[in-house]
């Protein structure tokens, strides 16, 4: 039995062809992995004693040989290929190991261009789409996780059964596909290219979930491999394997809190925030974002845009949360959460305005919608007040707070804010009109000299009359309605402070 081992990622190589070896499998190795191989004292053929002919191009053709590729694509069964085999002198290659040149390393090192391209792997490819095209006869190993298993399975048994074979196909199919995958979105991005007429997404799973939205469904989490974001980025410190609900949550809650520069709390359940809350004291603005819904709070996920500190571990403990996220957590916090059996998240923090993904991904039956995503590019040097009154500074202050929470939140979104804490939120509302009276009835009181943000304009004046009569006093919405005029001269009339922003923020 032949082996041809040829691969970038070394992990667990020298063991796996230790074992091939002591299984008497005759063993060839590229110059690389022979390299590798010799220093760790196992002993394989080179490419080049099995098809005679010196490596070209300075390394660019070496396996691609009749005598390597006629070896692996033989089918065992059929009689003319045996005696093709026989009368070239080809020896049947029966495993292949390979995986391929690091391109994405090297992309994300800086390399571009030509000097990238020369990471672009073309043997190795090859050799695993051949070997996985011939898996009845083949085995294929992509992955450096499989050469136990296959280790194992021909200690037993003396060979690899053919579901085991079917499956290392596939993977097999998988990596290189995820290789292809990531090659044509460096070269659309370095063009230019949003959307192609076919787009591939590389995709790695990170983990599997304990389930989906309802316990019936199964979930797991896959990560893109073309972008970095802090939940693909994150520890699990403590708690029991996160669902899909939480997940969702806990990405909706880094989100809000990554948007402030000031200490900030989120607390966020069903994909909205529940409370959000600035405040140069932490634990205070914990509190505040409770306090702004502390029935809606309960079974709900936070995040935190600063270390997590004793207090507010302690102040946590009144309430039942399903998770926390933050950027760390101080000496004995983690301890005090500990015993509150949270799941427990620490994830990198980025400058607010980081682009952490160039596309927003949207699943619908047969296919995806693809957008660039709402980046909250900085706004606030736009905005335009149209009433007669403007808005006082503290008012201006808590617009942009306001502002900024109510891109998170579900569409049609108001959000009433006060001292830099929301005090109503009405969130995934049918008519404009209903998410303000949803806001105004979670605020009762605290709707009195609140300032309130829309995620769209205004239709109608109804909305806008509701808020003026719960003592709402300014507002801050996109503009661009037909009957914009009308909607200044309804705020002119109850003396709201009005703003124009110019950028709706629909989220569905």
């Amino acid at each position: 039995m032949r082996a041809l081992l040829s691969v970038s990622d070394t992990t667990g190589l020298a063991e796996f062809a230790r074992g091939l070896a002591e299984l008497r499998w005759e063993l060839v190795a590229t110059d690389g992995t022979r390299a590798f191989l010799k220093s760790e004292g196992v002993d394989a053929l080179s490419v080049e004693d099995v098809t005679g002919q010196a490596v070209l191009l300075g390394g660019r053709v070496k396996t691609l040989h009749p005598r390597i590729h006629a070896g692996i694509l033989a089918r065992r069964s059929d009689a003319q290929h045996r005696a093709e085999l026989e009368r070239e002198g080809i020896i049947p290659i029966d495993l292949v190991a390979a995986n391929l040149y690091p391109f994405r390393e090297a992309a994300a090192k800086g390399l571009a261009g030509t000097e990238l391209m020369e990471k672009v792997d073309i043997g190795g490819v090859t050799l695993l789409r051949a070997a996985a095209k011939n898996h009845e006869d083949v085995i294929v190993v992509a992955r450096p996780e499989r050469y136990q298993g296959v280790l194992e399975e021909l200690r037993e048994r003396g060979s690899v059964d053919i579901g085991t074979r079917r499956d290392l196909a596939a993977e097999a199919y998988a990596h290189t596909a995820s290789y292809d995958a990531a090659i044509t979105s460096r070269l659309y991005a370095e063009s230019g290219v949003s959307f192609p007429d076919e787009l591939v997404l590389p995709m790695r799973k990170l983990r599997d979930l304990r389930y989906g939205e309802n316990p019936h469904q199964q979930a797991a989490f896959y990560a893109l491999r073309s972008e970095s974001g802090p939940l693909t980025g994150m520890e699990q410190l403590h708690g029991k394997a996160p669902s899909f609900n939480n997940l969702i949550d806990l990405d909706a809650a880094w989100a809000i809190v990554s948007g402030f520069r000031q200490p900030t709390v989120a607390i966020t359940k069903r994909c909205n925030p529940v409370g959000v809350s600035s405040d140069p004291d932490i634990v205070r603005a914990y509190r505040n974002a409770f306090r702004a819904d502390s029935v809606s709070a309960y079974g709900s996920v936070l995040g935190v845009n600063r270390p997590v500190s004793m207090p507010l571990a302690h102040a946590l403990a009144d309430t039942f949360y399903e998770a926390i996220i933050g950027p760390g957590y101080e000496e004995g916090a983690l301890d005090v959460l500990k015993r509150q059996d949270l799941e427990i998240f620490r994830a990198p923090l980025a400058k607010p305005g980081t682009k952490t993904h160039p596309l927003d991904l949207h699943r619908v039956a047969g296919g995806l919608l693809v957008q660039t995503p709402d980046d909250g590019v900085a706004e606030e040097g736009n905005f335009k007040p149209v009433t007669d009154r403007h808005p006082t500074l503290e008012e201006l202050t808590d617009l942009i707070f306001a502002w900024r929470v109510v891109r998170h939140v579900t569409s049609s979104a108001i959000v009433l804010a006060k001292g830099l804490m929301t005090v109503g939120i009405g969130p995934g509302q049918v008519s404009r009109v209903a998410a303000v009276e949803t806001a105004v009835r979670k605020a009762g009181e605290n709707a009195r000299l609140s300032v309130m943000a829309s995620d769209a304009y205004f239709p109608f004046p109804d909305g806008i009359e509701v808020a003026a009569r719960a003592g709402v006093t300014a507002l801050i919405q996109p503009g661009g309605s037909v009957r914009d005029q009308m909607m200044i001269e309804t705020a002119d009339r109850y003396r709201i402070a009005m703003l124009f922003t110019g950028r709706r923020h629909f989220k569905h």
